[in-house]
């Protein structure tokens, strides 16, 4: 298995404070600069970013990012700016000319106001993005988007060793020839939480968390494996706040190539499986 060329970098930490068991806050804009970096030299070639990551797409847009994919997101604004104004806005924060994906923060805006689908087709003719689509939080927005007859071009979704929720989504998208991105391998670090100090909101993951402790360092190699090694899966978005955690990350990987995690089976809640809902956020 080629490691890194379905690894996509997340940058939500680029602009802002971010993760459960994130200790050094944002990420400095030399460390983001090492990141590209090494990711270049790793063959990984897409970022990942949105408007609503404080100013993560300015920061990358002081970085040379001609030979990377970037993709981006959208919220509809209350002052009802227009979606490719927005567009604007993002490509100059970049500073470049298109991106190879866009896609609604919240998709049921979308199901809601069908002309916003047209815009974002517009977008595609006039040649700033390549690929246009959602990025779920939950199934009922998969249910309305594909209700009204939009079918994306890309989308991004949770899933990891806990959260399998959308796996018959991802099936039935990848037939229709969507390509599929993912994110929260780690649960935003809940994952490599020490157990003792997490509130007792999380209880429920607690005994999960325990029994994970029992692969020690190759835990993050094999939470990310579990993920990079299904079929249905064309990029896997982990964020970092520095390149010695990426470099990690990827050398995890490879130590963990001939080991498996146990087989989970347990349904867990969607209170744990979605971090806007905890109390910390």
């Amino acid at each position: 298995m080629n490691i890194t060329n379905k690894i996509g970098l997340g940058t939500v930490q680029f602009g802002m404070s971010y993760g459960i068991s994130n200790n050094e806050g944002k990420t400095s804009e030399l460390a983001v600069h090492n990141i590209l970096s090494y990711a270049i030299e790793n063959q990984i070639d897409l970022i990942d970013t949105a408007a609503a990551y404080g100013d993560s797409e300015e920061v990358l847009g002081k970085n040379d990012l001609s030979q990377f994919r970037i993709v981006s997101k959208f919220l509809l604004l209350d002052n009802n700016e227009k979606i490719e104004a927005q567009l604007d806005a993002s490509l100059e924060k970049l500073q470049v000319q298109s991106i190879y994906g866009y896609m609604a923060h919240r998709p049921i805006s979308i199901a809601k106001d069908p002309s916003i689908w047209k815009d974002l087709n517009s977008l595609k003719e006039k040649g700033k993005v390549k690929k246009i689509g959602f990025s779920f939080n939950d199934l009922e927005e998969v249910s309305l988007v594909l209700g009204a007859g939009f079918i994306p071009d890309i989308i991004q979704v949770p899933f990891n060793y806990l959260d399998n929720r959308f796996l018959p989504a991802m099936k039935d998208l990848k037939q229709l020839g969507c390509e599929i991105h993912t994110r929260s391998t780690f649960l935003q670090g809940l994952f490599f939480c020490c157990v003792e100090e997490l509130d007792e909101y999380f209880s429920e993951a607690k005994p999960i968390l325990t029994r994970l402790a029992k692969y020690g360092d190759k835990l993050p190699g094999l939470l990310l494996k579990y993920v990079l090694t299904n079929d249905l899966v064309d990029k896997v978005i982990i964020g970092v706040n520095n390149q010695k955690q990426l470099q990690q990350n990827i050398e995890s990987v490879r130590l963990s190539i001939k080991e498996e995690l146990d087989i989970f089976n347990e349904r867990v809640s969607d209170n744990i499986l979605t971090p806007s809902k905890w109390p910390i956020n």
